[in-house]
């Protein structure tokens, strides 16, 4: 797939810091170790109605650690994916009565227009699920001929075939587990903790002839007016969700890379099962680091399709909102936090957006009587660059970063420093919010 469009950030004078992120495995921030090279995956949309705000915060989060490396003098490998093939999104196609490609194919070209809007640097590599089934089908068999995948016998109507992930095959017990996967690892849930949520996580503990009732689908053979594709020695059929992210990752970044990102609801099972499918084939560790997103919703609710509340970004922009302000709405709230969007949030961001602006805005005369006035001008406008390199480096902290403008914007304001073009750019680069 092509992915988007986003201008290069301007470059800064000096050089970021590391980073320390809240890594869900060690449920601590912690230091993220980079050693010139940075390496990122993002797991993407299922493309049936995208971009909701839960969307937009999680990508503009892992844009803010993108950006935050970047100034750090680090190159970026990143990757996203997008689940063009998958039960929801033919589901959606068959609620709506239209073709489930021309569906998956509207709905991603809607979602590069909307992180484009928002200033969403773009991943060096947005691959579809559909494109990674000839790397797929291969590694499904290996899994089976390792004996870490089994096929199914069909029950109560279900065809024979489906090949499943067998995680007590592949995991090893913690307490012997030096760089194994085990089934908890990533999540820290237990297994009775794990259940409820598979189920509502697109798993299917109650399919009969499986082995754990926690085993994840790898390969769902060829049903009757589904897409199919050759599966070589696994038959006709399609992938299951968890595997296509982790052979996508395996092909185009370092194993194990940097860091693995998305939302909350990812933990389990997807991440999970990720890490174990990772182990499984390679014998290497996913990622280093597993970094996640808080859930957003719409005044005090859970956001959901089914509530029919959904804020969704493109409704905004048509709407006449300008994409620079959502975003600052978004930097608002801490990357790992639960939130809400509102009308007021909004409004708070328009105006912070507008007395940006006004601050940053040639003054004429003005302007230099206040740099005349003030000195340490430039002295100033390089703290606050600073102070936004330190509360970003400090797992994300955007709403500390937006407090440091903030004053300096109100400095300006007072008179008591003059406008630079610096904090301007400082927060293109570091906020990607452009002033100009």
């Amino acid at each position: 797939m092509i992915s988007w469009n986003s201008p290069t950030p301007p470059a800064l004078p000096g050089q970021g810091g590391a980073a320390s992120l809240f890594d869900t495995t060690r449920s601590a921030v912690v230091p993220v170790s980079t050693q010139g090279t940075a390496s990122l995956y993002v797991c993407g949309i299922t493309p049936y109605d995208a971009t909701h705000m839960g969307h937009a915060a999680t990508y503009v989060a892992f844009d803010l650690l993108n950006r935050l490396w970047v100034d750090a003098g680090l190159r970026v490998q990143y990757v996203q994916n997008v689940t063009d093939i998958d039960d929801p999104l033919l589901d959606r196609a068959n609620e709506l009565g239209v073709d489930w490609e021309e569906l998956a194919a509207g709905q991603t070209d809607l979602f590069r227009r909307d992180m484009a809007a928002l200033n969403v640097l773009p991943p060096d590599y947005f691959v579809g699920a559909v494109e990674s089934i000839e790397w797929l089908v291969p590694a499904v068999e290996q899994l089976v001929e390792d004996g870490l995948a089994y096929p199914v016998h069909g029950e109560g109507g279900e065809p024979d075939g489906d090949i499943y992930f067998s995680v007590d095959a592949a995991g090893a017990e913690p307490a012997n587990s030096t760089g194994a996967w085990w089934l908890g690892q990533i999540s820290g849930l237990s297994s009775e903790q794990m259940m409820p949520l598979f189920g509502e996580r697109g798993g299917d503990p109650g399919r009969g002839g499986k082995r754990n009732a926690l085993d994840p689908l790898l390969w769902r053979v060829a049903r009757a007016g589904e897409p199919q594709w050759e599966g070589r020695s696994l038959g006709a059929g399609r992938p299951g969700w968890h595997i296509e992210c982790t052979v996508i990752a395996q092909r185009f970044l370092p194993a194990p890379f940097t860091v693995q990102g998305g939302g909350s609801d990812l933990v389990f099972p997807h991440h999970e099962m990720g890490a174990g499918h990772a182990y499984a084939i390679s014998g290497v560790s996913m990622a280093d680091y597993y970094v996640h997103t808080g859930m957003v919703g719409l005044d005090g609710e859970k956001m959901s399709k089914s509530k029919g509340n959904l804020v969704l970004v493109s409704s905004l922009r048509e709407a006449g909102v300008e994409p620079a302000a959502i975003r600052l709405a978004i930097l608002a709230s801490h990357y790992r936090t639960d939130w809400f969007w509102t009308e007021d949030l909004l409004l708070e961001a328009q105006e912070r957006l507008s007395r940006w602006r006004k601050a940053m805005a040639p003054r004429g005369d003005a302007a230099a009587g206040a740099a005349a006035a003030g000195a340490g001008a430039a002295d100033t406008a390089a703290a606050v660059v600073e102070q936004m390199r330190g509360a970003l480096a400090n797992d994300l902290d955007a709403p500390a970063a937006v407090a440091a403008v903030d004053k300096w914007v109100q400095q300006v304001d007072a008179g008591s420093t003059a406008a630079s073009p610096l904090v301007r750019d400082a927060v293109d680069a570091l906020l990607g919010i452009s002033l100009r």
